[in-house]
C-alpha cells in the first residue's frame, strides 16, 4: 500500500510486459512520477491505484 506522502506502489514487472493499450492494442510506458500506463498512440494516461493498473478508457486521462 501506499503511504501518507503517496508514494506509489510498484506493480509486477511480469503484468507490465504483458499489458496492452485496450484501445490501440499497443505497448505502454510505465510513468513512475505519475503511477500511469501511458499509451502513445491513443493519448491516454491509465492510472495504477493500489498496485493495480486501471484499464478502462473511461477512467483514463488525455494526454495533451
Amino acid at each position: 500500500m501506499s503511504d501518507a506522502f503517496n508514494t506509489p506502489v510498484s506493480v509486477d514487472p511480469r503484468l507490465l510486459e504483458v499489458l496492452v493499450c485496450p484501445v490501440t492494442r499497443g505497448r505502454l510506458t510505465l510513468d513512475r512520477e505519475r503511477n500511469e500506463l501511458i499509451s502513445a498512440g491513443a493519448k491516454l494516461a491509465f492510472p495504477i491505484r493500489d498496485g493495480v493498473p486501471i484499464m478502462l478508457v473511461e477512467d483514463a486521462r488525455p494526454l495533451d
